[in-house]
């Protein structure tokens, strides 16, 4: 694909819609948030600290976006952006990005089911912002990312009054789930959302705990009884062994289609009991944990090993977006919290990162490196200078 074909991120803050007031604004909106997404991809993580960057990089800051009166905008400037930029019209166009990226990783999508159809896997999770709880009010975003390539596709802050459940309706509504298995915790094993799920032409794949007591209790006493029967119509088992990050790991999943109609759970297909067993080599110590989990899929679409990738697929969410944030653009550690400034913040990093997975990029250190080497370079991939 050439460079000029490429999804990039400007033309996008070029649509987010500014709220500000005319009077006294000197530098347009996109300006300022490409100076902060350029930052951030070249390893800066407070504002302050993005400030300091743009003034050692003035001149092709300067020449390359054509900054007016050829001056960089205040530190104050920024703060201000940042507090009071319209949020939903941030996230909304970063979700657009995302989506259009998501589109394209699609058509490669390595993921098939037991009848060749393609089974495309969005982790949906919620993160609290360390820092900003610590200075001010809490901020817990909830976002929606990709398995295996870890685009973010959406992202929505949880009211301190409430939880993830009344947001991620907010996150799925309007998308099309065709080909799409989404994968939650136990907290949002919920009917309303399993049931917009299948309403959107989505399967699900969530954790079943004893917040939902009956579910759970079902469940247990399937996989807890003896099967009435041998044979794959009853259960079917697969065990995985690995060994790694100094741990020898056996993984055992077990389904059951047997309580589909018993349970009066929406679209429930197939439960599951997942069976996590590792040994640390070093210390011999041992650690074991058994968990349940129910899906819309049924076993002509998706076989245990099928379930067993999407299970651990879900943790795309953690690994390649809550934990990339948090280590390497020290997303905990940043204070900012008045305002909107956070959330804003952490919706730039989700754009960098989009933009940086888009682009191939596995390691996101290495990447930085690289792009915090060139100012051109790094606006060149922004989508801010013409190749």
């Amino acid at each position: 694909m050439a460079f000029a074909e490429c999804i990039t991120l400007v033309p996008y803050l070029k649509a987010v819609p500014d709220t500000r007031r005319a009077q006294g604004k000197q530098y347009e909106l996109w300006v300022l948030l490409t100076i902060l997404s350029v930052a951030l991809l070249s390893g800066q993580k407070t504002v302050w600290g993005i400030v300091q960057w743009a003034v050692l990089h003035a001149g092709e800051l300067i020449a390359h976006l054509e900054l007016p009166k050829k001056r960089l905008p205040s530190c104050s400037t920024f703060y201000v952006t940042l507090r009071k930029i319209g949020i939903e019209g941030l996230e909304g166009q970063i979700a657009e990005m995302g989506t259009a990226m998501e589109k394209e990783n699609r058509a490669s999508e390595s993921l098939r089911g037991a009848d060749g159809a393609p089974l495309r896997g969005l982790a949906t999770d919620g993160k609290d912002l360390r820092g900003a709880r610590a200075h001010g009010d809490q901020t817990f975003l909830v976002s929606l990312v990709g398995h295996g390539d870890g685009l973010v596709l959406g992202q929505e802050r949880v009211d301190a009054k409430t939880n993830e459940i009344t947001v991620v309706p907010k996150l799925l509504a309007g998308r099309d789930l065709r080909g799409v298995v989404v994968t939650m915790d136990a907290l949002l094993a919920q009917r309303a959302i399993a049931q917009q799920i299948l309403d959107q032409g989505g399967d699900y794949l969530m954790v079943v705990k004893k917040n939902q007591s009956q579910l759970w209790a079902n469940i247990d006493l399937l996989f807890q009884s003896p099967p009435l029967c041998k044979g794959e119509e009853e259960r079917t088992t697969l065990v995985l062994h690995d060994k790694a990050h100094g741990r020898k790991e056996k993984r055992t999943l077990v389904t059951s289609a047997k309580l589909n109609e018993y349970l009066g759970w929406p679209g429930a297909a197939q439960v599951m009991q997942r069976t996590y067993h590792a040994v640390d080599l070093r210390t011999g110590a041992i650690t074991h944990e058994v968990v349940y989990g129910i899906t819309s899929l049924t076993r002509a679409h998706a076989r245990s090993k099928h379930l067993a990738a999407l299970w651990r697929g879900h943790w795309t969410i953690e690994n390649c977006a809550h934990y990339v944030r948090d280590e390497t653009f020290g997303e905990d550690r940043c204070q900012l919290h008045s305002g909107h400034s956070a959330q804003a913040l952490a919706a730039l990093r989700n754009a960098v990162l989009n933009v940086l997975r888009y682009q191939g990029w596995s390691s996101i250190p290495a990447a930085m490196r690289r792009y915090g080497s060139s100012v051109h370079q790094a606006l060149q991939l922004l989508g801010a200078v013409t190749p």
